[in-house]
């Protein structure tokens, strides 16, 4: 679904990813690690063509991303749910249209999804707080939004860009956990952290594979993780 062969990033003059080829399967589950800086985020941007490799290439759905159009890539990105690690969110507007404003930007009728987009923020907890703006919730609550807003299309693919980063550990094996459903439901995850302890938890529940990220390159942990 998501094939990288190759790819290599320069940033600020120097490499920061060299060689790196990665493929995300369908239906499978991956987590990336790695020191901070060593280029997980620019690694997850790559996957989803927000930015362009250095020389390399990327993949999305059996396409070669050079030869995306601008239009091209828009499909594909409807395709692929992605939870980005600051969790912005629009603060004029309630929850409930935050996590619905990827179908209002693709043209979709958002009256004909209330009742999936109900049952979305229900799975996430988030439910009683359809009506709240982003300022008045709590770190864990804007998490589960950010993954609640994520997946709202249906996508085939989930990258998530430390999703347990600022939030405890209770919260972060809630979220691990709706993750690791949606993994039983076909689809393909990826999740960038830094915490061993939220992979290790993993491995016992998800057939999970442990990338990580050396010296610039892509190589696949050990067992001892």
């Amino acid at each position: 679904m998501i094939e990288l062969q190759n790819v290599a990033y320069n940033y600020g003059g120097g490499e920061l990813l060299s060689d790196i080829s990665l493929r995300l399967a369908p239906g499978s589950f991956h987590f990336l690690t790695g020191p901070s800086g060593a280029g997980k985020t620019t690694l997850l941007k790559l996957c989803y063509l927000e930015l362009a490799p250095t020389s390399g290439r990327v993949s999305l759905f059996e396409q070669p991303g050079t030869g995306f159009s601008r239009d091209d890539v828009a499909r594909a990105r409807r395709r692929i749910g992605v939870v980005h690690q600051d969790c912005q969110f629009l603060d004029h507007l309630p929850l409930y249209d935050n996590v619905a404003l990827p179908l209002t930007v693709s043209g979709k009728d958002v009256s004909a999804e209330q009742t999936n987009i109900s049952e979305l923020l229900k799975w996430v907890g988030l439910e009683d707080h359809a009506g709240a703006l982003p300022p008045s919730l709590s770190g864990g609550e804007r998490q589960r939004a950010a993954l609640a807003r994520a997946v709202v299309m249906s996508p085939d693919i989930v990258l998530a860009d430390e999703p347990t980063g600022n939030i405890d550990w209770e919260m972060g094996q809630r979220l691990l956990q709706l993750l690791i459903e949606l993994n039983k439901m076909g689809k393909t995850i990826l999740i960038a952290t830094h915490d061993l302890n939220l992979i290790r938890t993993a491995k016992s529940k998800v057939a999970a594979r442990v990338l990580r990220i050396n010296n610039r390159r892509l190589q696949l942990a050990g067992a001892d993780l």
